[in-house]
């Protein structure tokens, strides 16, 4: 094909992001494209996807869809604060997922999970109600949670306390995130969900069931593990030793019995 007969053709733009939706759509549409060997028609305006972060009164709001890319702004010691999907997943659904090979029954790709065990109120008619929900200790997970975000896809983890190796690994490699939500504040987090949308595994009881919400700025959440895979708890316990050996060396020297 000369030059001058491929500027006379006819050509479509497509138009694609970063969003994980719109690659599968892009890529379904080069699959056409190639088949019917129309590859000259066509070539693409890469358009980065809006990113999924507000900012309302000062707080930095992660809204689900959430992608990689929306992530690495964030930083260990960051607030954020959470709209959209969020579900309770404790020791027992990890380890189905993990160990067990199930596949979990809620879609959290590009959405959260909360190492919790609420305390729900039955409406009736598969209608609950979130009376408390305090995180628990995301430690517990540890030992699952590079395998479950990358079997799962979720982006946003949140629990109580830092977490070590395997989740720095699976947020550097998958581009996720490990936040605190801040002990003693069960009721005010289950004040900020909006909605149980569904329950699934009940019969692992109440603490274990998969809890699915809807919550609005939930948080607020400090970043422990960013996509980076830095690590708040770990380095601050290197600064604050620190501190305490000079702190010590400083008394030693007047108080003679302390060695």
């Amino acid at each position: 094909m000369s030059q001058k007969d491929y500027d006379m053709k006819p050509r479509w733009y497509v138009v694609h992001t970063y969003s994980g939706y719109e690659n599968k759509v892009k890529t379904d549409l080069e699959k056409t494209v190639k088949n019917r060997e129309l590859e000259d028609y066509f070539f693409d305006i890469v358009v980065p996807m809006e990113e999924q972060i507000e900012i309302k009164d000062g707080k930095k709001i992660l809204v689900t869809p959430v992608s990689a890319e929306d992530l690495k702004d964030i930083h260990i010691g960051d607030i954020v604060y959470l709209t959209g999907d969020i579900t309770t997943c404790r020791d027992v659904a990890h380890r189905r997922v993990v160990e067990e090979g199930r596949e979990i029954p809620v879609d959290v790709r590009d959405a959260a999970i909360l190492h919790a065990g609420p305390i729900i109120r039955p409406l009736g008619d598969d209608k609950y109600e979130m009376v408390s929900v305090g995180p628990t200790t995301s430690m517990r997970m540890e030992k699952f949670e590079y395998e479950f975000v990358e079997t799962t896809g979720v982006r946003v983890i949140v629990g109580k306390g830092g977490m070590k190796e395997n989740t720095e690994r699976a947020c550097k490699d998958f581009g996720a995130i490990h936040c605190v939500f801040p002990a003693g504040n069960a009721v005010v987090a289950a004040v900020e969900v909006e909605e149980i949308v569904e329950a699934q595994w009940k019969d692992l009881g109440m603490p274990e069931t998969l809890w699915h919400c809807h919550v609005k700025e939930f948080g607020p959440l400090i970043v422990s593990i960013d996509s980076y895979g830095r690590n708040y708890f770990e380095e601050k316990k290197v600064e604050y030793n620190k501190k305490k050996d000079e702190q010590v060396e400083i008394i030693s020297k007047q108080v003679g019995f302390i060695k």
